[in-house]
């Protein structure tokens, strides 16, 4: 087979633009990468300077160099940008002109490109390397099956092993049929194990069915819109559904990420698109895409449960609340009752006469006696709980508890044993119709709130309270990780989360964390830095400026404004200067000049947008961003179609192509020169805009703190060049500092975030001590300090100035006997094996911590303690915490204003689809981002030639304007007349 065939045969995997770009030194190539990849070394000039004359030299040089990098033959090069070749040129001391003299012979470029071949062991694509290269990327294949990640693999590979770079259609070709081959040995894999009585089963889903009017398949993937019995049962019916077909695949033999893609797959196909595949594919695909959903199920049936439980506590709550609020006046009564029959009795001591007669000269003993049996009914038990209050809600449980202990399987560890007998208790009882709990059921599991309920009065087990203590400590137990569901993701064995130990291990001595392995060197380096501070501030902390120390507790005094009148005109007049245009227009510019949207890749093809799917793109990201929707949308877009639109947000819009459009749009606005007067990039915030929900939620939550209404919160983080980096979705009632580590690890920008602000709600000490352990320094403003209180390793005494603000001391021993398994912690959450979010809601859900939490806690008071220290005696960092929320809020202003489609409100049932929502709105707000500040760099330059220009003022402008941005009317996409960053719309001079 000759090479040139495989052209013939190939399959194109890029658009022409791509081959180029691939093949192409960039001009706007960066002086590092320039030092990177065209330094030469003592022999490469030795070598370079046998060759006569300069131009021979210099062509020389410039072959050895493209063929390192980008790795073609110089044949291939379109252009050799002028500071690439004036770098190659000054080490050999030839002038760059003399390029255009080489190889006037065609010969003599082969000449040199033989010698370098001999000397550095080059060698031209041939087909044996193409086999060898096939089985390598086959293999990477295996593992991912993304198209551009496969040729750079490829691309990379050829490199090391110094081959010439073929054609890129060739080197398409062998990612096309290594990919192809992957897929179908995975398939192969999947499907040895679908009988076909399952595949009968599975091709049954794809066909409407007379019980559900629709496909199974559509079915199943119906999201519950609430938290009721009802709402569980639909979902456990949908669960036994995909188990009864028992599908059972050996997950050791796919690498996890292709089983995450195939099943990401599966949850886009709709059944018509699975009908056109061939066998292997469709059951595999289909498979895998069934028992990932099973995972949610499970999930979502235990997310209802545990809504369930907090709804009966309530419920308790309220109704004792209510009960309170009717018997006010008759309570009131007694207490009256109470005083004057007191005073009599005193009254009647201090004078010497009958008791009695006392009493019933302020009430007669008849009255007195009905008073007494009211009061006793008025009354509530002496701990004012509200417990006794909830037995009537049993039969409510009812309805659903059995059917949740006989379709999740429970495991715990070895302290939740007691439960699990208890399940298994009840589960014997419903089974056997016994209505009466026996005699030696387990009871250790009972907390001491639930114990005077659990017994009758004559000692016997009362069964309704037994079952609700039963379930509300399974709640509480799976919340925490002492009790984890079989087949669940969300609540898994606490040990799955975790870098397997053997792996921990072997990667102790390469983890990424800011401290060493040592618990004693940790705890001697924080030792020192938490002693010079303590000492520093005891003696200092009455020359501090703006604190005051009173009764044992500081105040802060608030931040005066520190920006100028002059510079909020000077921003006001620049912003006067910008031209008006409409948010589509300004869209589809910043889509030009930053291309983020070649990152929106099709799930299934793994191509990018085309230009003419460009304006169906940049309508769904508007439609989805300001939340009109795409019905709207196309009513408003001439020529673009609610079909069209919805298929690229199916097939286009998800979740990691978005986070990838981000980081083009993050980057691009970190590299513009104005960015950098408001931040180098290093610093972030983060906040939450709460968003109502106007359908039925499982997710959705009432806050009174924002009113009335069920509703969630977008949780965005904000660097300090006013960039939205991160953006997720999460319950409105979420303490917001278990997802701060989320944002700053899984952002997928350039940015290196070395210091975070949040608000107040946005701490706990043990996020203090796991952003230490991940590199970063964690800032919240406190609004509350009065009431913070220090930790010491050693004496408070030490320090009599501040000895007032101690609350306790560091437990070294827990972190010493602990250390290596919070290490193991950070690991997996540095690496991905669990978000910190999740772990970190699992270590802080339950009052009876393990041990590890607490030693992370322990971790989290010294560092908070140190920040604290550092917070009231550097005014500077009050400053720049202030600084990087106010960015948050005003972002947040700008977002309430782009989401303004269905009064804000989320009309999306699932979290990942409000998720969706969330990114396009961030993508909206990054653009106007980019396009503000492309627009003041153009109005400075005005001012400075108008004599005007003011540079102490450009720290205290904001690109987040949007006064000239229309976001509303008829609305056109049209590619043909875009401005470039060279020719920019005209300012309104």
């Amino acid at each position: 087979m000759h090479l040139g065939e495989l052209n013939l045969r190939g399959k194109e995997l890029l658009t022409e633009e791509e081959r180029i770009a691939l093949m192409s030194i960039h001009s706007d190539i960066s002086d590092k990468e320039i030092g990177i990849y065209y330094t030469l070394t003592d022999t490469d000039v030795d070598f370079i300077k046998q060759h006569r004359r300069g131009h021979n030299r210099l062509g020389v040089a410039v072959q050895l160099s493209v063929l390192r990098y980008p790795g073609w033959s110089l044949s291939n090069i379109r252009e050799v940008p002028k500071q690439v070749l004036g770098y190659i040129a000054k080490q050999i001391q030839v002038r760059p002109e003399e390029f255009t003299l080489y190889a006037q012979r065609e010969a003599t470029r082969k000449e040199h490109l033989e010698e370098i071949r001999q000397l550095y062991g080059y060698r031209n694509f041939s087909i044996r390397g193409y086999r060898a290269l096939s089985q390598f990327i086959l293999e990477a294949a295996m593992e991912n099956g993304k198209t551009d990640y496969l040729i750079h693999l490829a691309i990379n590979e050829l490199r090391k092993q110094k081959i010439i770079l073929p054609a890129m259609t060739t080197i398409e070709r062998f990612v096309w049929e290594s990919r192809r081959r992957a897929e179908e040995r995975i398939f192969k894999s999947i499907t040895s194990s679908i009988s076909e009585v399952q595949s009968q089963q599975l091709d049954e889903t794809l066909d409407v069915s007379d019980e559900y009017k629709k496909t199974p398949l559509a079915w199943l993937r119906e999201v519950p819109g609430q938290s009721s019995p009802e709402a569980f049962l639909k979902v456990v019916q949908r669960l036994e559904y995909i188990r009864d077909m028992k599908l059972q695949i050996d997950f050791e033999r796919i690498h996890p990420n292709r089983l995450l893609q195939l099943s990401r797959l599966g949850s886009k196909y709709e059944p018509r698109s699975f009908r056109r595949f061939n066998q292997d594919k469709k059951y595999a695909i289909l498979s895998l895409y069934l028992l990932n959903l099973s995972q949610d199920l499970i999930d979502q049936a235990f997310e209802i449960h545990d809504r369930q439980i907090l709804l009966l506590l309530s419920k308790g709550r309220k109704a004792q609340e209510e009960m309170q609020k009717m018997n006010g006046k008759a309570l009131n009564e007694k207490v009256v009752h109470f005083a004057d029959l007191g005073a009599a009795l005193i009254r009647a001591k201090q004078e010497g006469i009958d008791p009695f007669e006392a009493l019933e000269s302020v009430m007669s003993w008849e009255k007195l006696v009905s008073s007494i049996e009211e009061a006793k009914q008025l009354s509530r038990p002496i701990d004012y709980d509200y417990l006794d209050l909830l037995e009537n809600r049993f039969t409510h449980l009812r309805k659903y508890t059995p059917t949740l202990l006989n379709a999740l399987e429970f495991k715990s560890t070895r302290s939740a044993d007691p439960l699990l007998k208890a399940i298994h208790t009840i589960k014997d009882m419903n089974d056997n119709g016994k209505r009466k709990v026996p005699e030696g059921a387990p009871l250790d599991f009972v907390p001491n709130r639930w114990q005077k309920h659990v017994y009758d009065e004559d000692g016997s087990i009362n069964r309704h309270y037994y079952e609700m203590a039963v379930l509300t400590e399974l709640r509480n137990l799976v919340r925490s990780g002492n009790v984890s569901i079989v087949g669940s993701r969300q609540f898994k064995d606490f040990e799955e989360y975790l870098v397997p130990t053997e792996k921990w291990k072997q990667d102790k001595s390469r983890i990424k964390l800011s401290v060493g392995l040592s618990a004693e060197d940790y705890l001697r380096e924080r030792m020192d830095a938490l002693s010079t501070r303590l000492h520093w501030v005891s003696d200092n902390i009455t020359q501090l400026e703006g604190v005051d120390l009173e009764d044992g507790k500081i105040h802060v005094s608030r931040l005066e404004k520190d920006v100028p009148e002059d510079a909020k005109e000077y921003s006001l007049s620049l912003y006067q200067l910008l031209p008006r245009i409409k948010l589509n227009d300004l869209l589809m510019e910043v889509a030009s000049w930053t291309g983020f949207d070649q990152e929106l890749i099709h799930a299934s093809t793994n191509k990018p947008p085309n230009e003419e799917e460009k304006p169906i793109l940049m309508a769904s990201i508007m439609a989805m961003g300001t939340n009109i929707g795409l019905t709207k949308m196309a009513d408003a877009t001439p020529g673009i179609s609610y079909r069209q639109m919805a298929n690229a947000v199916e097939w286009r819009l998800y979740e990691d192509a978005m986070n990838k459009a981000q980081a083009v749009l993050v980057n691009f606005h970190h590299q513009l020169a104005l960015s950098s007067y408001w931040g180098n990039g290093t610093t972030s915030s983060s906040d939450g805009m709460r968003v109502q929900i106007g359908v039925s939620s499982l997710h959705a939550d009432a806050n009174p703190h924002y009113g009335t209404g069920k509703g969630a919160t977008i949780y965005r983080f904000v660097s300090d060049q006013f960039s939205s980096f991160y953006t997720k979705v999460i319950n409105t009632n979420a303490r917001d500092a278990v997802h701060v580590i989320d944002g700053l690890l899984h952002h997928e920008t350039d940015l290196k975030i070395e210091e975070h602000y949040t608000d107040t709600a946005g701490y706990t000490d043990q996020v203090f001590g796991l952003t230490h352990l991940l590199g970063f320094r964690f800032a919240p403003r406190l609004r509350e300090l009065a009431d913070s209180k220090l930790y010491v390793f050693d004496k408070a005494k030490e320090f009599p100035n501040i000895e007032k603000l101690f609350r306790g001391k560091i437990n070294s021993k827990v972190i010493r006997e602990n250390y290596d398994d919070v290490l193991r912690l950070a690991h997996s959450i540095r690496e991905g094996t669990v978000s910190a979010s999740l772990i970190m809601e699992k270590l802080g859900s339950y009052s009876r911590q393990n041990s590890l939490a607490t030693a992370l806690r322990e971790m989290g008071r010294i560092e908070k303690t140190i920040f604290l220290l550092d917070y009231i005696s550097n005014e500077s960092l009050r400053r720049r915490i202030q600084r990087g929320l106010n960015k948050g809020e005003h972002m947040n202003a700008l977002a309430r204003a782009i989401f303004f489609g269905k009064h804000g409100e989320f009309r999306e049932r699932a979290l990942q689809d409000q998720l969706q929502r969330a990114s396009a709105l961030n993508i909206l707000i990054n653009a106007i981002s980019i396009w503000n500040t492309v627009y003041l760099s153009k109005a400075l330059k005005y001012k400075k030639e108008e004599g005007d220009y003011k540079e102490e003022f450009l720290g205290h402008l904001s690109p987040l304007g949007w006064g000239h941005v229309n976001f509303l009317g008829e609305y056109s996409f049209k590619v043909n007349h875009l401005n470039s960053l060279d020719s920019l719309r005209p300012l309104r001079i």
